[in-house]
Order: structure tokens, then C-alpha cells, then sequence
């Protein structure tokens, strides 16, 4: 079993930055693919960016590429997302989720995930 909780999110206004980060309580962290998902009202939970369990491979969502970076430190079962340049379309909760994986195969769905956290929300005021 795996309990994530997001923490960091918060008001920026457009052009600015913030970084969310998601605390694992898994023993074996380092096995996990861990992603970042948002929501938006009104939408449905998008895939926004995931890291492999050694962080040699990450993979984004075409539409924060270049803006957001995602991270981790297996020896504080952490995970990062930087989000830089946001944009009020960036306003969303967003989440961590972890899936259980010792290959570098990317995931982008939210079925492939069995771990979620409860979100944390980041508004971008224009």
C-alpha cells in the first residue's frame, strides 16, 4: 500500500512559478513509476508528466513541455513538479499518483495507476 500527499500549491499570477511536491509513504519507492495528473473543473484528469523509478526517464504532456519539469529524491521518497512560465489554462488540481514498476516504460493514463494522492490545487490569475 502506498498513501501520497501532495503539498504546495497555491495563487500565482500568469508567468510565474511554483513548485508542488507529492511525499510517498512506500518502502520501496524507488520500484514506483510516479506521475502528476490535473484536473480542471469541469474536465477530465489529464497526464501532465511521469518519471521512471530511477529518474533517468521522464515523459510530458505536450502542452507543459519546456515549462514544467518533473523530479525525484528516492531517498526522501519524493517527487517534484516545477511548473514555470504558468498560464491561467494551467489552473487545476493536481495530482500524484504511483504505479508500481521497475522498467522505465512511460505511462500516461490514469488506469495505470493504482496510487493516487488527494490533490493539491494551483490557480494561475491572468
Amino acid at each position: 500500500q502506498v498513501q501520497l500527499v501532495e503539498s504546495g500549491g497555491g495563487l500565482v499570477q500568469a508567468g510565474g512559478s511554483l513548485r508542488v511536491s507529492c511525499a510517498a509513504s512506500a518502502r520501496t519507492f524507488s520500484m514506483y513509476l510516479m506521475g502528476w495528473f490535473r484536473q480542471a473543473p469541469g474536465k477530465e484528469r489529464e497526464f501532465v508528466a511521469c518519471i521512471s523509478w530511477n529518474g533517468g526517464s521522464t515523459y510530458y504532456a505536450n502542452s507543459v513541455k519546456g515549462r514544467f519539469t518533473i523530479s525525484r529524491d528516492n531517498a526522501k521518497n519524493m517527487v517534484y513538479l516545477q511548473m514555470n512560465s504558468l498560464q491561467p489554462e494551467d489552473t487545476a488540481v493536481y495530482y500524484c499518483a504511483a504505479r508500481f514498476s521497475g522498467s522505465s516504460y512511460m505511462r500516461t493514463s490514469t488506469g495505470e495507476y493504482a496510487y493516487w494522492g488527494q490533490g493539491t490545487q494551483v490557480t494561475v490569475s491572468s
